[in-house]
């Protein structure tokens, strides 16, 4: 990926690039480094979730590939038009995506999934370029709470400017929204937090504001 938007060398998290250096002595066949978005570089949807999983994306180099997390995630882009296949299996397995983009509020593998606030503050400078990319009425869908502080910072505005809630709407600058969602985790689907049409009705709210003219 070419884009300013990513850097595949990027190393200004000496804790995170460390780790990614751990991580690829234990599992020499992981991509074990920053993990670009991945979609059509002109969606009006763009998906952001939180970080790589370990034996996910930073195993595949592809954001929600490889992992529990990315089963809802693939299935509803299927069902909506987005993707020309329900699952995403590997860099191989001829996966497109139409009009739809995902990316990550950190962009490589946190220790036990949890970047500190400095690395979330660091790579946000990459999230907040891509979403200036991004034509009007665009929609940014966050999958969680850190996702969706991450989209607010990225276009200066404060954390209390939008309330995180599952299926919220927010207005933001240049004809964009952010909707929210709880995130596709193992965790939030096994408890039932988050459900296939609970996931199913998020959609349902963005399909009209990506129709709009």
């Amino acid at each position: 990926m070419t884009v300013d938007y990513f850097d595949l060398n990027c190393q200004k998290c000496p804790r995170l690039a460390a780790f990614l250096c751990e991580v690829k002595e234990k599992n020499p066949t992981y991509h074990c480094k920053p993990v670009a978005p991945f979609g059509d570089e002109k969606a009006k949807l763009v998906i952001v979730g939180l970080a790589p999983g370990m034996h996910g994306a930073n195993a595949s180099g592809r954001p929600f590939t490889g992992d529990y997390a990315g089963l809802f995630l693939y299935q509803a882009l299927y069902d909506f038009g987005f993707s020309n296949k329900p699952t995403s299996e590997s860099l191989s397995d001829g996966l497109v995506l139409h009009n739809a983009r995902i990316t990550n509020a950190v962009k490589c593998l946190p220790p036990q999934n949890k970047p500190t606030g400095e690395e979330i503050n660091i790579c946000n400078t990459f999230l907040s370029k891509e979403l200036k990319t991004l034509p009007e009425n665009s929609v940014i869908l966050a999958l969680g709470l850190i996702a969706h502080q991450a989209v607010l910072k990225a276009y200066d505005l404060k954390a209390s400017s939008a309330k995180f809630a599952h299926n919220a709407k927010h207005e933001l600058p240049n004809g964009h929204f952010l909707i929210d969602s709880y995130h596709t985790s193992r965790y939030n689907v096994n408890t039932k937090r988050l459900t296939k049409e609970s996931f199913n009705a998020v959609f349902e709210t963005i399909m009209p504001l990506l129709n709009q003219s």
